[in-house]
């Protein structure tokens, strides 16, 4: 299946590409501010011209600083988006004119080797047409001129351009290979299990923490099914991550956790369960993705017991009981210790992600659970349950149409949860429930 291109917009701080991007997309997405600097992240964006589908990616600018800053800041910004990118839009400040900026971003973006569009912004009347000829001067090619703000100008011309060779109708996604994101602390082992799991050097590993900086893809198949392994750089708490290459990483990891379908989340046998895991694990449930918890370093353990591994599963469940529904594995990179099972899990797991229960036995099951344990009543009102449907997977999001939507509480939601799993396993996966009232629309 032929892969959705990407195209990255690149520029200086306050040149619009917020704005230009919601003029892409069709409404505004990104924040947009007078201030430079205001996109701080790089957010992902579908967009169809013409029938062509593509991803735009809106880079977050060049933050001011001191010399090297601003150098080093150019660097990651433009190197990541070129990596990433099948082709960049460097847009410009036509207002404004040629910036000594530019000049050092246009030496990087040419080193990339990527088809490179000149969007010349801001050029909102044809008296302003003449400044576009000074950005000649940046050898990137023919300067283009828009008006983002408006949507004038050659905000047409430029996507005919970028999508001259791309193929027409959307993009469908590859069902037939699950995707597995390893993720985790840094140094916890994610890369040295992906290179034992493909059996080469494939990324690199190292005792400093943070050697991978960015979301690698590799696919393999095992027993008949093919997988793709994703090894992200190690997420760390927010406070601890500089700005530049190692949060746009972290980013990047986390936006692979959003992509996969089933997340790998590896801990460190030796240092236990942190609160940085509890945090990638949140991260992991509410994006609706299934879960599987490698221990790594097993083999570092000492004095082992028969019943090793059950107090540490035990001692996992207390620290993140919302966690319960994960498979377990304890595993070693080094030793290649039970990692077969990383795959066996993953096909489990994406299968009850992907499960469909039928209307009829939801009704059963739901019905009974209601029977057996009613809800207690809320100011002389008890919720009453009239009918329920599946809307959706990965995760199942099941729906229950009640006589008020407020009288569903928590405590509630988690006990019909456990009924649930109960009856159809749902192993691995989070399982979505939402409420609503008789005439409502499911969304």
């Amino acid at each position: 299946m032929e892969r959705k291109p990407i195209v990255a917009i690149v520029g200086r701080p306050n040149v619009g590409k917020s704005t230009f991007v919601n003029r892409l997309v069709g409404s505004r997405n990104s924040i947009v501010d007078d201030q430079p600097g205001v996109t701080r992240d790089r957010i992902y964006f579908d967009v169809e011209w013409q029938d062509k589908f593509f991803t735009v990616i809106d880079t977050g600018g060049i933050i001011p600083g001191d010399e090297d800053e601003i150098m080093v800041s150019i660097f990651d910004q433009a190197r990541i988006a070129c990596d990433e990118a099948d082709k960049i839009i460097f847009l410009v400040d036509g207002k404004e004119g040629v910036n000594p900026v530019d000049y050092d971003i246009a030496n990087i973006l040419r080193q990339s080797g990527k088809p490179i569009f000149l969007a010349v912004n801001k050029i909102d009347n044809p008296q302003s047409m003449i400044m576009t000829s000074d950005f000649y001067g940046l050898a990137i090619g023919d300067p283009i001129p828009v008006s983002a703000l408006h949507g004038s100008g050659g905000v047409g011309d430029i996507l005919d351009l970028v999508t001259e060779d791309f193929s027409k109708g959307e993009f469908a996604p590859d069902d037939d290979k699950i995707k597995i994101a390893i993720v985790g602390r840094p140094n916890a082992g994610k890369s040295s299990i992906v290179n034992s799991l493909l059996n080469e050097k494939r990324v690199i590993v190292s005792d400093v923490s943070g050697t991978t900086r960015d979301s690698i893809d590799s696919e393999i198949t095992y027993q008949g099914q093919d997988f793709i392994i994703i090894d992200t750089a190690g997420i760390r708490k927010k406070n601890k991550v500089d700005y530049g290459v190692e949060k746009f990483a972290v980013e990047r990891a986390i936006k692979s956790i959003k992509e996969c379908d089933v997340a790998l989340l590896v801990l460190d046998a030796k240092e236990g369960i942190s609160d940085q895991d509890k945090k990638i694990s949140s991260i992991i449930t509410e994006a609706g993705k299934g879960l599987i918890i490698a221990v790594n370093k097993w083999d570092l353990i000492e004095d082992k017991k028969s019943n090793t591994i059950n107090e540490f599963t035990r001692k996992l469940t207390n620290e993140i009981p919302f966690l319960e529904f994960a498979p377990k594995i304890f595993i070693s990179a080094l030793t290649r210790q039970r990692l077969p099972q990383i795959f066996e899990q993953a096909k489990i797991v994406y299968e009850n992600a992907t499960k469909r229960v039928s209307t009829g036995l939801l009704n059963k099951v739901i019905k009974e659970a209601y029977a057996l344990n009613p809800p207690q009543t809320s100011k002389g009102k008890r919720l009453k349950v009239l009918y329920t449907t599946q809307v959706g997977v990965q995760p199942p999001h099941i729906v229950i149409f009640a006589n008020n939507v407020d009288l569903l509480k928590d405590h509630y939601k988690r006990y019909l949860e456990n009924k649930l799993r109960e009856a159809f396993g749902f192993f691995g996966t989070p399982v979505k429930i939402s409420v609503r009232e008789r005439g409502e629309k499911t969304k």
